[in-house]
């Protein structure tokens, strides 16, 4: 079993950065989800709400703490570390802090989503905000990911995913439509090589490469899995109607896993995954 593909998501919602490596910090990959968009309420605005964040491209070339954003018909912008005093700011039931990044970011993207009033803000210290202790443990963190720092798919459990989609089209008299991509998924991890689909359910802990990581909790799925990254405004019933079929409990869609690292290090692609329990 290898790792197949990195992505990070240095916007929250905003387009995938496919990585060659990464270096593994204790609240998730570097660079990942430490930036996010906020309405003018301080709520984080999601590709849920606004599509368009799909086609926002954000990398950070030198460090975490700076961002280069990019978008179609947009010029390109650098924004520098964010020094302005703390906002609150809300993602999802969680009340956290964070560092408005400034006017110029702020018109870039009223003008790119077409928004008034929305904000750019920067995650300056992830080790304020602790992951559900029913699943993590004193000390762990994360930074503006849904829920744990790192998310992991792998490519056997998709094929079976997309088997079911075609079987169930045919049923309908359909033609079988193309196979969803993994990116549908947005994970961190893609893990090539696993025997069976659905192995990772019962995974607890695994080594990749030289890191190790915590496999916590199962991913439960939302609308955003139906929207395709490459065509944002195109959004269909799947994948959800046919997780709803084969992967539905306790009122929710199931597909992926939510991991915690244990140890620091660098992850690149190709490194071997080990289960350890």
């Amino acid at each position: 079993m290898r790792l197949s593909q990195l992505h990070i998501h240095p916007l929250k919602s905003g387009a995938i950065l496919p990585v060659e490596q990464v270096g593994v910090e204790p609240w998730g990959l570097a660079g990942d989800r430490r930036w996010m968009v906020v309405d003018a309420e301080g709520v984080l605005l999601s590709a849920r709400e606004e599509r368009d964040l799909f086609t926002v491209r954000a990398s950070t070339p030198d460090s975490a703490d700076t961002l280069v954003l990019e978008a179609p018909g947009a010029p390109r912008l650098a924004v520098g570390r964010p020094e302005a005093a703390h906002a609150p700011v809300r993602l999802h039931r969680h009340e956290l802090l964070a560092r408005p990044a400034g006017a110029e970011a702020d018109e870039w993207l009223v003008r790119v989503l077409g928004r008034p009033g929305v904000r750019l803000v920067w995650c300056d210290d992830p080790t304020r905000r602790s992951p559900n202790p029913a699943y993590g443990r004193p000390g762990d963190s994360v930074a503006l990911a849904d829920g744990y720092p790192v998310t992991l798919a792998t490519t056997a459990s998709l094929r079976q995913l997309n088997d079911w989609i075609a079987e169930a089209a045919l049923e309908r008299g359909e033609p079988a439509p193309d196979p969803l991509p993994v990116q549908r998924f947005r994970p961190n991890l893609v893990i090539d090589g696993v025997d069976r689909a659905f192995a990772e359910d019962d995974w607890k802990r695994v080594r990749i490469g030289e890191v190790e990581l915590r496999v916590v909790k199962d991913i439960d799925r939302c609308v955003m899995t139906t929207i395709d990254p490459d065509e944002p405004q195109r959004r269909d019933k799947e994948p959800i109607r046919t997780l709803s079929r084969h992967r539905r409990r306790d009122g929710l869609t199931w597909f992926g896993r939510q991991l915690i690292p244990d140890t620091l290090g660098t992850l690149r692609v190709g490194d071997e995954l080990t289960v350890l329990d």
